[in-house]
């Protein structure tokens, strides 16, 4: 079994499309028990609070969204470039780098950390939050925030793990970590009453399990990735295109998610029942497109090793057979969320005129994931060749388009909220396009 588990997929080799898929299937699964831990607080608080409840923790999930985006996109810059270590087989380059990318980035979550929990209010004021769920949201977030430090061990380790080709082992861990959340979330809240802080306890004691479980596996099974102190110090050769890398995708991961929490500001305008839909329809949004989010990270994993090694053929090659992958995945999944919004909200709320707002933003947004899946295997391109300024640029015209046709469109009366909805694949359609004429003329 745990040979198994240790199994790693060499990129530079092999058939093209076993491999992606190999390598994929345990990241989505990953990804999709990742998705358990708030999809989990708000089934339980909608199901045994009250709209109130679910509006402040769907609030609270676009916050810890965008937090969450600027850690993994530190630790995913820098799993770029260990993958292209790895496959230019440098070990030594490997370790001081792995060395530098961990104590450079925990120090960093330590700050954030500190900053989130001074600037409380000052979130709250910003996101404009209604009265009613001001005070619900502000209990969850004391308590969701101690978890940050839990995100960065877990993200660290798991984007490091899959730098040397082994999706596996992270899944190990979520899984526990997963199923373990749903429990304590039904004794928290259902048993205890605990209320929203008992959801976001569930959480957090969940996060430390997963983030503290695979610290140590690294530590004893892959010395390859151990912490050694004489890595810990700097070095300019090495630092300046990891730093580059690490921020550069970290920064093109917050602008997503900063644009996301623009949006959740302009839905909070609309008052509870809005936000309460907002909420659930986006954990069936982000549930149903994130396998073609990470087989976008298991693509740029391929393109970082065979970058590495110098086999441009074969990233050709690999970019055709990835590009076909997401369009057949893509489009099942439309036709399953389109055609099955109302019973999908359903499992969030009983309240009927929450589930037709939902329904109507599944059906606009959930039509068009064939768009956002060829976006996500362009950001992971550019991040493994090294140009994640270019995924930069593609973040801001999706995000830009995505906040200023929402803010547009949704003052049209007749329009409303319905503009915001409608803002997120055009959005998605501009970057793709983009992005196809910047890898045309990269290629040229």
């Amino acid at each position: 079994m745990v040979k198994l588990l240790d199994n790693k997929i060499d990129f530079t080799k092999g058939n093209i499309p076993k491999n992606l898929i190999r390598f994929s299937i345990p990241l989505m699964a990953g990804n999709l028990l990742q998705q358990l831990y708030n999809i989990a607080d708000t089934l339980i608080v909608g199901r045994f609070i009250g709209k109130e409840a679910l509006a402040a923790v769907g609030s609270a999930y676009t916050i810890m969204i965008f937090l969450t985006s600027v850690v993994l996109g530190l630790c995913m810059g820098s799993s770029a470039f260990l993958s292209i270590q790895y496959g230019k087989g440098d070990r030594e380059t490997f370790g001081k780098a792995n060395g530098m990318a961990f104590g450079g980035i925990g120090l960093f979550c330590i700050a954030l950390n500190l900053l989130v929990y001074a600037g409380l209010k000052g979130i709250l004021w910003f996101m404009q939050i209604p009265p009613e769920v001001s005070p619900l949201l502000a209990a969850y977030l004391k308590v969701i925030f101690s978890g940050i430090i839990a995100t960065f061990l877990y993200n660290y380790f798991a984007n490091s793990m899959r730098a040397i080709g082994n999706s596996l082992i992270p899944l190990v861990f979520l899984g526990v970590s997963a199923l373990l959340n749903v429990g304590l979330d039904i004794v928290f809240v259902a048993v205890f009453h605990w209320g929203v802080e008992g959801a976001a306890f569930a959480t957090v004691l969940s996060q430390y399990v997963s983030g503290l479980g695979i610290l140590f596996y690294a530590w004893k099974k892959e010395k390859i990735l151990r912490i050694r102190m004489e890595n810990l110090r700097f070095e300019r050769r090495i630092f300046r295109p990891l730093l580059s890398l690490a921020v550069l995708t970290s920064l093109q991961q917050s602008i997503m998610n900063f644009g996301i929490l623009l949006v959740q500001g302009r839905v909070n305008y609309f008052g509870t029942s809005v936000m309460a839909a907002f909420a659930a329809a986006v954990k069936v949004d982000t549930f149903a497109y994130s396998p073609v989010q990470d087989f976008g990270n298991a693509f740029s994993t391929f393109v970082a090793q065979n970058h590495g090694s110098g086999n441009e053929k074969r990233i050709r090659e690999g970019g055709r057979t990835a590009v076909f992958m997401v369009l057949v995945f893509a489009m099942a999944v439309s036709l399953i969320v389109a055609g099955f919004a109302a019973p999908l909200m359903g499992i969030f709320t009983k309240e009927k005129e929450i589930i037709e707002i939902g329904v109507g933003y599944l059906r606009i947004e959930g039509s068009f994931y064939v768009l956002i899946g060829f976006l996500f295997l362009l950001y992971g391109y550019f991040r493994a060749i090294e140009k994640p300024a270019v995924s930069i640029v593609l973040t801001v015209i999706s995000l830009g388009t995505r906040v200023a046709l929402s803010y547009a469109l949704s003052t049209v009366p007749r329009i409303g909220y319905l503009g915001i909805w409608a803002s997120i694949p055009i959005g998605w359609l501009l970057a793709d396009v983009a992005g196809y004429m910047l890898v045309r003329s990269e290629r040229a």
